[in-house]
Parts: structure tokens; sequence; C-alpha cells
């Protein structure tokens, strides 16, 4: 990726919303012009790098979406019995000989390609067949109306529409296109390298020995998990000390290196907390707080040309940050289109107190309830260094700044974790 110029996210002054603040690191990030051509089988995750337009219609050809019988619906007697003898059969795959004749019916398997002349199938079940012919009972051609369990062609899509969106990230669903356009691989953006250190004396990798007063890092392998569902290549940096000048040369030494830099810790106020620091010693630091509880301690800034995304060293404040700032960051640089938060709205089985003017978030368990309104229940610890918090629950509770008293039974907005954690 190009180098960053130094106030590519400039901003001074009070703590950001998290709106904000995702909308100020996209802003200062060129969109990836780089692409790369990839199988199929290879392509899911991938970001797509151009519209993928259909070549053909989809289907290419009017054909059947039931087996049954097809036929002229303008044959069929208004409202008496219709008897139209059967001129062949025609299953999928084959192609379909002489036009029907006036009056004529056809045997017809799901997917076969609708006989010339015919614009309408009956499925076996509502008729019969006997004496070579097709019977269907009165007063059909008011039920059964022309085109019906017909799919005619370019149903799906017209030749030359736009199939797929530029910056689409490739699912099943999407592959499963893309091969039913005749397409065997696609031009999707290369993926960006995303480099992630933790920072703190007290941490040691896990299967290493503790010393006194020392816990296991666990944010730097949260973190590399939640890259692991984004189209980029995730790289482990380990771990920093908390001394001034090693911070400076890693950041400066990754930097060159990689196209995004991921910290944790380190940021906030404290005596030993560098990164904020380093990043504006080797580099420009934009801001470093958020209106937003857990998770107000979170620098952004650039470091020769590399954004760097300190978030906080606290596990459930640094999943808050990620999910607000470096996940809609990480998407631009991978060149894709901008995906929202997925929300919906519970009802409140807990009371809560909450300070004006920042945004908190609740970790809470959702359970369906009679009248169909999910039901979220406040986790029991709610301490941003509580990661069982997090395996134990379901889902944020997002409780908006201009509130304040949560009640039980009143309306809350929940993000879920499936599919982000």
């Amino acid at each position: 990726m190009a180098g960053l110029g130094a106030d590519c996210f400039a901003h001074g002054g009070a703590p950001l919303t998290v709106e904000a603040a995702g909308a100020l690191v996209v802003a200062g990030i060129p969109a990836p012009a780089a692409r790369e051509a990839v199988p199929l089988h290879a392509a899911r995750g991938r970001v797509l790098a151009g519209p993928l337009l259909a070549p053909h219609p989809l289907p290419p050809f009017g054909n059947s979406a039931v087996d049954g019988f097809a036929f002229r619906h303008a044959d069929l007697p208004a409202r008496d019995a219709a008897r139209l003898p059967l001129a062949g059969r025609l299953a999928a795959g084959t192609a379909p000989g002489m036009p029907l004749g006036p009056g004529q019916a056809c045997r017809i398997l799901t997917g076969a390609p609708l006989p010339p002349g015919a614009d309408t199938v009956v499925m076996q079940e509502d008729a019969r067949t006997e004496g070579g012919a097709l019977h269907l009972p009165a007063g059909i051609a008011l039920v059964l109306r022309p085109g019906a369990n017909c799919r005619p062609a370019g149903e799906d899509l017209a030749a030359g529409a736009e199939a797929l969106p530029e910056g689409t990230r490739l699912g099943p669903a999407e592959i499963g296109l893309a091969a039913a356009l005749g397409r065997n691989s696609l031009a999707v953006r290369p993926r960006p390298r995303i480099g992630v250190f933790s920072t703190g004396n007290e941490l040691v990798p896990p299967g290493g020995r503790l010393g006194p007063a020392q816990t296991f890092d666990s944010n730097r392998f949260t973190l590399l998990a939640l890259l692991s569902g984004l189209p980029v290549e995730p790289v482990d940096l380990g771990l920093l000390p908390d001394h001034a000048a090693e911070t400076e040369a890693a950041l400066r030494q990754a930097a060159a290196a990689h196209d995004l830099l991921l910290t944790s810790g380190g940021v906030s106020g404290g005596d030993e907390d560098h990164v904020r620091a380093a990043i504006a010693r080797c580099g420009t630091l934009q801001f470093w707080r958020l209106a937003v509880k857990p998770g107000r301690p979170a620098a952004m800034g650039v470091v020769d040309g590399t954004p760097v995304l300190g978030l906080p060293g606290n596990p459930v404040a640094a999943v808050v940050a990620f999910l607000h700032l470096a996940r809609p960051l990480v998407l631009r640089l991978c060149g894709a289109r901008p995906e929202k938060l997925p929300r919906f709205a519970a009802r409140a089985a807990f009371a809560h107190r909450k300070k004006p003017g920042r945004r908190e978030y609740l970790r809470v368990t959702v359970e369906a309830s009679a009248d169909g309104l999910p039901v979220a229940h406040a986790f029991p610890r709610q301490g941003s260094a509580s990661l069982t918090s997090l395996t134990g629950s379901d889902a944020f509770a997002e409780l908006p700044e201009d509130g304040t008293d949560v009640s039980p039974g009143a309306l809350v907005t929940v993000l879920p974790f499936a599919g982000l954690l």
C-alpha cells in the first residue's frame, strides 16, 4: 500500500464517538488498486476487484421449474376439461426438437428447456395421462396462469447486467453465482499484511513460564483470530516490552513490512504506556480517546506511511475497539465495501445506570420470548478484563451516548457475537 500522509486521520479535541472515529480512519485510507486472479476454489472470503458482469442471461434459456407437462396456455378450454395429445419427452440436458403443434403437450422434467411454442407447465401431481394424452381438470385455465412453473431466460440476470459489484466479499453464494456465469477464476484484491503486537512486561506467551505478577498474553491471539475472519494476512509480531526506545524501534521496523499495525495495551496515560508516545515520536498521532466504555483509550496514527492502531489492553475493551475501528479500517485496506455491524432490538431483563455522553457495551445473553421479541439478560461480570464475559455471553447490549438509565422491559440495541467473534 502507498504510504499515508501524516495528516490523513487528522483530528484533535474531545473524545470521539465510535462512528466519528471509524469514519475518520476509513476516510484516511485510499482505495487499493492492485489485483490478482484466483481460482474459484480459493476465492472464499476474498474481495472482488471489479464488477462481475453476466456474459449471458441466467438462466441462459427458458426451462421448467418442475417435473410435469408443457403446453400453450392458449390451448386450454376456458372452463372445460382439457385433453392434449402428448408429443415427446424432454429431460434436463436434452435439446428440444420440433415445436409443439397446436393443442399438443410434452412431458418435461425439471431443468429441461421449454419446447418452442410452450409457455406453461403443469406439475405432474396436478394432471394425469391416459391413452397417449394429457388430461387436465375443468377450470384449470382459471387456476394455472400463463408462464406457471416456467423459468424464463434471464429471470435471474440479463446479459450484461452486474451480477456482483466491486468490493464484494465472496462467500459460497457469490462463488456459486460466478460459476453459473461460466467463470473459473476471479480478479480479487491482494490480502493486506496486518501485523499484531501485544505490549506489557506483565505478559508471557501461552506455553511459557509465568513469573511473579505475570499473566499469559491473550489479546494478541484474540486479535489474530478476529483478523482470520477477514480477507487479510495476519502476522504475529510477538510481545513488546514496556520500554520506550524498543517500542519505537519495533514500530518503525514493522511499519516497513506491513500495511497496518495493531497493538494492544500501552495507549493509556500511565507511566509505562509507551505505544501512544512512540507513535507520536516516530510518526504522527491523530487521536487517542473514544467516548465509549469499555475501550476509551485507543490511539490512531501513522508511522513511516503505515497506519498504526493502538487498541486498549483490557480484553473486552480491545474487542470493542477492534469491531468499531480496526474492522472498518481493515475492510477499507482490502477494498471491500463497508459492512455495518449487525444489530437487532431486544427487551432488557436488567437495570443499569450509565453516564451520559459516552456509549456503553454490556455483555448479555439473549433468549427468545413468547411475543417474539428477544430478551437480553446482563452477564453477571461486566469488567473489561473479564474474558469469560465474552465466552459466556451472546451479544453486546449497545447503550447510546444520550441515554442514562435502563429499566427492565426497555428496548435496547443488541450486537450479536455470531459472525463477528
